[in-house]
């Protein structure tokens, strides 16, 4: 049975706190509310963890999971190419219900959001490192706006969940753009309009 800690009820560092120490676990996933839906978040370095999300969420293996950072200047330390584009895009929309594709050194892409959710910028400054991200909801299935819903879409446990209440019905993910060329491209219209 997965734990779940009430974020009204327990606060905002205590709820820190819990997620801190699930989070440090090998291979830990945890359940986090944001601005636009619920998601799964783990240690962007943590492989196992990675595979986990994968795994609970029958995601299709081709498709890589996001990452939430508590500024762009984390992502330098990985790599991370914000010159242009990306750096423009992050000064005027985030934190934001925008995820932004940049290009990382060496070739390849990320794309990385920072949540405008109280909970989560405190998670993310005090964790120190990015969180790999994807939406809590089984593959192809809708988003997950409690976590009873989100829970339920899941094949299997989780050392926490955090429950932030119900996400609004209207609620959309984020909007993805890549910001890998001159101009931003939309590859999913979300909550943002750009």
């Amino acid at each position: 049975m997965t734990p779940i800690l009430d974020l009204a009820g327990e606060g905002v560092e205590a709820a820190v706190d819990a997620a801190c120490r699930a989070l440090s676990l090998p291979g830990a996933v945890v359940l986090v509310p944001t601005e636009t839906v619920y998601g799964l978040v783990c240690r962007a370095d943590d492989a196992a963890a990675r595979q986990r999300i994968y795994d609970l969420k029958d995601r299709d293996a081709t498709k890589p999971l996001g990452w939430f950072v508590a500024e762009p200047g984390q992502l330098a330390e990985h790599g991370v190419l914000l010159d242009g584009l990306p750096a423009e895009l992050a000064a005027k929309y985030c934190p934001g219900p925008i995820t932004i594709i940049a290009p990382v050194q060496g070739g390849g892409t990320v794309g990385f959001r920072i949540p405008d959710h109280p909970f989560m910028l405190a998670l993310l400054r005090r964790i120190g490192c990015p969180l790999a991200q994807t939406s809590a909801n089984h593959s192809g299935h809708p988003n997950a706006l409690t976590v009873p819903a989100a829970l339920a879409e899941l094949s299997g446990e989780l050392p926490l969940a955090v429950d932030g209440g119900a996400i609004a019905p209207d609620a959309l993910a984020s909007t993805v753009v890549d910001a890998t060329g001159s101009s931003p491209k939309v590859l999913r219209q979300g909550a943002l309009r750009i």
